[in-house]
């Protein structure tokens, strides 16, 4: 199976991650100090065994004692043992820190997204991408400070065996030349069978939510087999990619280990002769077979860096798309991660001086990218304390139209004013306590009621109460088991579709806003739950001004104005007797509701 291609020509990988470096500057210049000490360290072992061997065989008469050897050598360990935990220490820090931030910064471009377009991407391919592919950047990321270690290393090493035989250096690293050479023109299988690991491990993800939130249907429609054959096909087209992905990996490092063993092999064949003729030392040999091993790790990790380097470019690609159309670098914007010291106070919308007196929609349009579906040129006036129903049949536009004035889509055309004045950030305005919104389907943490109404707020019990009572869950709580403390389950599992909505509509009561909009909330309630519902509405919250997308006669009855949708356009507005004699777009719709 064919996978979809991602573009990675646009993300700048390279820019990318020196915005990482740039925002930790200290600790990377700490990681950059400590681990290409570790590179070079290894010389002095080198040294140690060249002189050690020298020595025994006669070869120098100047070598410091035996014991004088050992006990730098047990120093050198000391102090590599504590250059490891120091930088280790470090290194752990430092990476938490890159891959905090880069999860912040795309779960911040989320949430600044339009509500109902802030991803295109299922719920299991972003969670991949959160985990797998920020870890997959940090690894990539903490390599970059290996390469400086290795670059430096590398260098010393290499003077230190042309100094010795440079012709011997020349044969022995020469297949470390044809190593890197073949890593680099494995990059593009590299990143291909990456980019299909990834997007098949998204979708077995994707499958296994989708399965765990639709387990009642799934039973009630004995699809178990089925789904069990879906998920495997899934599981089995990403064992596939995965591994080739993984073969592949282990080709190339299976090829830069086994580098030790040619060169190795090539220094006893070429320099069998210069040792016999005293040319080349025993010790010198030993430093050739010491450093062979250090250099081919170089090339190990050099031809592993330009893999992972091509891996990273997809990751980044990846995270880069799930935060929509926005400059690629804001992924690595410098933030404070707070991290340490006393939590910050969340934002909260501040209080606001102007109630609402009236609000106004003119010329909104907007339409679904890449169909002629959504909404055109709507205009119409919610007065304060009015109840405002908006109605139509199915596909009419009813729900984009609240998006729309809500912020949660991105508008073409049209503005939403409050209180005259056009309200610039729809998403950010149309919050409690100016206003709150309970959709379609609404949604519950796997919390207790009580959290589920509150969401972190400290509002005293008795306005909690007051709430589930004007939302008519006061029946409801007094049966369930722990009260509002009844832990409701994923999605409120636990509760029946109309406790659902009117837990919603709670939680909106709860936050005393001027604006109250409802998108058909009463669909899973019964005639008379809705009737008490909105008779509490009027009762309690009289000066409330709502928005209510219904088709049904107990709200269109009550509607001080009634807003008719078709085809995205409004086709009338007016109260319920005018629109029964001039409107036959909503006769239609009042004779075809029962009740």
């Amino acid at each position: 199976m064919s996978e979809p291609r991602i573009d990675t020509s646009h993300v700048p990988t390279a820019r990318l991650g020196w915005g990482l470096i740039t925002q930790h500057r200290l600790r990377y210049a700490i990681n950059v100090v400590m681990w290409a000490s570790m590179w070079v360290m290894p010389v002095i072992p080198a040294l140690i065994t060249r002189t050690f061997f020298d020595s025994i065989t006669g070869d120098t008469a100047s070598a410091p004692p035996i014991v004088v050897l050992v006990a730098i050598t047990l120093a050198y360990a000391i102090g590599r043992i504590t250059f490891v935990i120091v930088a280790m220490w470090n290194d752990v820090h430092l990476m938490f820190r890159v891959a905090t931030l880069l999860r912040r910064n795309m779960l911040e471009r989320i949430f600044d997204l339009p509500g109902a377009q802030a991803m295109k991407e299922s719920p299991g391919d972003a969670i991949s991408r959160f985990r797998d592919d920020v870890d997959e950047n940090v690894e990539s990321f903490s390599w970059t400070v290996d390469m400086v270690g290795l670059s430096l290393f590398s260098v010393i090493a290499i003077w230190m065996l042309v100094s010795i035989d440079g012709f011997l250096t020349l044969v022995v690293f020469g297949p470390t030349v044809v190593v890197v050479y073949l890593a680099a023109k494995a990059r593009h299988r590299v990143k291909r069978y990456r980019e299909a690991t990834r997007v098949a491990t998204g979708r077995v993800t994707e499958a296994l939510g989708e399965t765990f939130g639709s387990v009642q249907a799934i039973k009630v429609a004995g699809a178990e087999h089925s789904m069990v054959g879906h998920f495997r096909r899934l599981s089995d087209e990403r064992r596939t990619v995965a591994v080739k992905d993984k073969v592949l990996e282990s080709m190339l490092e299976s090829l830069f280990w086994n580098t030790v063993s040619i060169g190795t092999g090539i220094i006893l064949v070429v320099g069998a002769a210069s040792m016999r003729s005293g040319e080349f030392t025993v010790g010198e040999f030993a430093l050739f077979v010491y450093f062979v091993g250090f250099v081919t790790d170089s090339v190990f990790f050099l031809g592993m860096f330009i893999a992972r380097y091509q891996q990273a470019s997809v990751s980044f690609a990846r995270m880069v798309a799930l935060m929509g159309d926005t400059d690629p670098m804001r992924l690595v914007a410098h933030h404070d991660l707070q991290l340490t010291g006393t939590l910050p106070e969340p934002d909260v919308a501040p209080a606001h001086l102007t109630p609402l007196e009236r609000l106004e929609v003119t010329g909104l349009t907007f339409h679904y990218p890449g169909t002629a579906d959504g909404i055109e040129d709507v205009t119409f006036e919610v007065p304060a304390g009015s109840f405002t129903v908006i109605t139509g049949r199915v596909g009419s536009g009813k729900t984009t139209l609240l998006r729309s004035i809500l912020g949660l889509v991105a508008v073409e055309a049209g503005t939403v004013s409050w209180n005259g004045k056009v309200v610039d950030e729809p998403a950010r305005f149309f919050v409690p306590p100016r206003s709150a919104y309970t959709p379609q389907v609404p949604r519950l943490f796997s919390m207790s009621l009580m959290e589920n109404l509150l969401m972190g707020r400290t509002d005293p019990a008795e306005v909690v109460a007051e709430a589930v009572d004007a939302a008519v869950m006061t029946p409801d709580v007094s049966e369930m088991p722990q009260g509002l403390d009844t832990m409701v389950g994923p999605l409120g599992v636990r509760l029946s579709g109309g406790q659902i909505q009117r837990s919603a509509t709670a939680r909106m009561f709860v936050r005393r806003p001027d604006l109250l909009v409802f998108d058909d909330v009463s669909s899973a309630l019964d005639v008379e739950t809705e009737r008490i519902l909105w008779e509490r509405l009027f009762r309690d919250r009289s000066g409330v001004t709502s928005l209510v997308v219904s088709h049904r006669r107990p709200a269109l009855q009550r509607a001080d104005q009634i807003v008719v949708m078709a085809r995205g356009r409004v086709t009338a507005i007016g109260r319920l007797d005018d629109l029964l004699a001039t409107s036959a777009e909503f006769r239609a719709l009042w004779e075809g509701e029962p009740g």
